[in-house]
């Protein structure tokens, strides 16, 4: 428990007080994330909008922004500045609400400034966005309600968290069944060694804290959600040559993933699937995730829990489902994730490491 709070406070500390802009960030962490395809026009419209100051104290490391928002109820978990949280509230509609949850009081103060700004630059009568001090591995001591949101947004906090498995656990537990957890983070080539986790710019920057993926799959699955999906990643370049000297043959990756709460009830085997083309901006095909593509009136085969996650999230209307009568086989190996890792994505991508390039003090 020391351990938790001490981390914790020497992250408040870094992002509160020292780090003054994402110019501050030793890595290139809050820039490097590349998508599959272009982002819609309404998401970058929505971050085009947010005031400038907000903007500054960003230090996201990817492009959290998934389809079909209008209308949810949104969970920002780690707001910071509030950047993502103000971008959500304008593609989630009047008729949507954003809450963004940060345990750092001088971010939620500074975010907080600006609700008026953005509920007159939207021209919405009333905000549609408030911002809570707390910790992501107790949402409900933040008063977030159980099974209350349609999507959990987070965009590279989940590194910063001494307790993934809380992080997760309490993310499972706030979403609705059907929602989803749509976050980008900073993952690490192997498990990062405990000395690591002690150094406090190590730790602030990601690095110390940052998963191996493979166990965060792993992690994922164990607290209830489905396998993630894979959506976009790149490398992470280290500019600081200290730093990258101390992280050794570790590498690191901005990696976005999207996992569901799906229903208790058995999955099928397998299921036949054809897109409608109805969700907006995207009328002729839906790029779920890396592995994913939906062509509009293609009917293309997928696995159980993929046909579980369209039959029961919010774009259930936007499929036309046909599933097998078959149960989903218990007996199956031990499955293999190379799909889901993000350092291959990232050369996929062709996103490539820069040597280390500057040193910061």
């Amino acid at each position: 428990m020391l351990l938790l709070l001490g981390m914790n406070a020497c992250v408040q500390k870094y992002y509160g007080s020292r780090l003054e802009s994402s110019c501050d960030l030793q890595t290139s962490a809050a820039s490097c994330s590349l998508s599959c395809r272009p982002l819609p026009r309404s998401v970058t419209d929505a971050l085009s909008l947010v005031h400038p100051e907000v903007t500054k104290r960003f230090f996201g490391c990817g492009l959290p922004f998934p389809a079909k928002l209008e209308g949810c109820r949104v969970l920002d978990l780690g707001s910071g500045s509030g950047r993502d949280s103000y971008a959500f509230s304008k593609l989630v509609g009047s008729s949507g609400h954003v809450t963004g949850v940060d345990m750092t009081e001088e971010l939620i103060t500074a975010s907080r400034q600006y609700i008026e700004y953005h509920q007159k630059k939207f021209g919405y009568e009333e905000p549609n966005v408030s911002f809570v001090q707390g910790y992501m591995e107790k949402l409900s001591e933040a008063g977030i309600q159980s099974d209350s949101m349609d999507v959990l947004l987070s965009n590279c906090v989940v590194c910063l968290c001494p307790d993934k498995r809380a992080v997760l656990q309490q993310a499972y537990n706030v979403l609705k069944e059907g929602g989803e957890l749509y976050f980008s983070d900073m993952y690490a080539s192997k498990v990062v060694p405990d000395d690591m986790k002690k150094d406090p710019v190590l730790w602030g920057e990601g690095m110390g804290g940052a998963q191996f993926w493979q166990d965060f799959i792993s992690l994922a699955r164990s607290v209830g959600f489905s396998t993630p999906h894979l959506v976009s990643a790149s490398k992470i370049v280290i500019y600081n040559c200290d730093l990258k000297a101390k992280a050794g043959d570790i590498s690191y990756a901005s990696g976005t993933y999207r996992l569901f709460k799906l229903p208790k009830s058995p999955l099928v085997s397998e299921a036949t699937v054809t897109y409608k083309g109805t969700v907006a901006e995207f009328p002729d095909q839906l790029d779920f995730d890396s592995s994913h593509c939906f062509k509009k009136d293609v009917a293309v085969k997928v696995n159980g829990e993929m046909a579980a996650i369209l039959q029961s999230s919010r774009f259930s209307s936007d499929f036309k489902i046909q599933t097998s009568d078959k149960p989903e086989s218990s007996s199956e190996s031990t499955p293999q994730y190379c799909h889901l890792n993000p350092f291959l994505l990232a050369d996929k991508l062709g996103s490539s490491v820069k040597q280390c390039s500057k040193t910061k003090k």
